[in-house]
């Protein structure tokens, strides 16, 4: 029965042609939607994996994510300091300014401050230049995609010079950072080369950087350095987390990624139920020659589960496969592509592909479920 089903779907290769192609469509809309969405999500807490060396990230009870950026005050860092478990908390800051070049243009700037003695939450992939060497005056390390858009049409290279708040700073380094959200430069300097370069504030402290003690817990340590301080404690996972739910609460981002997601699996659901449900209408007579034989509704679904499952496995296979092409493209340099597809997304998508596939065939099931014998002998 299973080779008959198999001749019986490949006998009009167009047809056949058609339903793959379907859902190869939805498969790979499904897929590529999917994955460009996690790879937005994945920019929006970009400089949170890029700043390691600390297990905990303190905070301002109020932030909502990495970019809401709450001031506290230095005492708030010794508090931290003293909590048990607590084996060193250093200062981190982070903030917008403007970047003025030599050619009188202005360009939004992130600025990092790191902790003058340990650099903490340094670039971890330096191109050009030494981190150490941020200890010399107005240095400045900046990002290579940063650098590209400050000055596109120059090779990278040390000693470019451009002001931030009337104040000189000098690249002695470029590094490798994830891409942003706001697709802005990144900038890395020390914490009190950082005060220089934006307006005075009575509060700049915006993170602190806490790294537990030998043997301890790291969820015990930030649940008490909560309780002790009244700040927010959460490891840099969880603040991940947090940003990426901000984003997907309170933007459209999720629910216009997930209309076309729905889209595709409408159209190839379409597509896949009306070609599926033609092609067993012109099958129709094996189908009643078969009852005729003795064949009973069971064995017949059996064969049209069978096509479906070929067709979805065809389909699921062509679909994700150039959707993993098309996510080379984020590789490519200078492109602008968020793209990344975790195993959740090629589960989610052959899951998509396995229902689209049992929907289209329904119509096909009752349609030969209810064939009489006899119609093998009409004209």
């Amino acid at each position: 029965m299973s080779w008959i089903a198999l001749k019986m779907l490949t006998g009009n290769r167009g047809k056949f042609l058609g339903i793959i192609l379907g859902v190869a469509f939805a498969s790979l809309l499904i897929a590529q939607q999917a994955s460009i969405f996690c790879g937005l999500m994945l920019q929006t807490c970009g400089q949170i994996r890029d700043i390691q060396g600390a297990s905990i990230w303190v905070m301002d009870p109020n932030v909502q994510f990495s970019d809401d950026l709450k001031p506290m005050s230095e005492n708030d860092l010794y508090r931290v300091r003293s909590v048990p478990g607590v084996s060193w908390a250093v200062r981190l800051y982070k903030g917008m300014t403007r970047s003025r070049l030599e050619d009188g243009n202005f360009q939004q700037t992130i600025l990092l401050g790191l902790d003058d003695a340990t650099f903490v939450g340094a670039p971890p992939n330096m191109l050009l230049g030494n981190i150490f060497d941020l200890r010399k005056p107005d240095a400045v390390i900046i990002d290579l995609e940063g650098y590209k858009i400050l000055w596109p049409n120059e090779e990278p290279r040390i000693g470019k010079r451009f002001e931030m708040n009337d104040h000189v700073a000098e690249i002695v380094g470029v590094c490798k950072a994830s891409r942003t959200f706001q697709t802005f430069p990144v900038v890395y300097t020390r914490y009190t080369q950082a005060l220089e370069y934006v307006p005075p504030e009575r509060k700049v402290l915006s993170f602190i950087l806490a790294e537990i003690g030998q043997g301890a817990n790291v969820e015990e340590v930030s649940g008490r350095i909560q309780e002790r301080t009244g700040m927010r404690a959460v490891t840099g996972r969880q603040f991940e987390w947090i940003t990426m739910q901000y984003f997907m609460r309170k933007t459209g981002i999720p629910f216009n990624f997930g209309t076309t997601v729905l889209l595709g699996f409408i159209v190839g659901t379409a597509i896949a139920a009306q070609t599926f449900y033609l092609f067993t209408i012109e099958n129709i007579k094996q189908y009643g020659a078969l009852k005729a034989m003795g064949a009973g509704n069971w064995s017949l679904l059996s064969m049209i589960v069978l096509q479906s499952l070929l067709v979805s496995f065809i389909g699921f296979g062509l679909g994700i496969g150039v959707a993993t092409w098309f996510g080379t493209l984020a590789d490519v340099p200078d492109s602008r592509l968020a793209f990344y597809m975790p195993a959740e997304v090629f589960v989610g998508t052959a899951l998509a592909v396995g229902a689209i596939s049992l929907l289209s065939s329904l119509f096909s099931m009752v349609r030969v479920m209810i064939v009489e014998p006899a119609v093998v002998f009409q004209g």
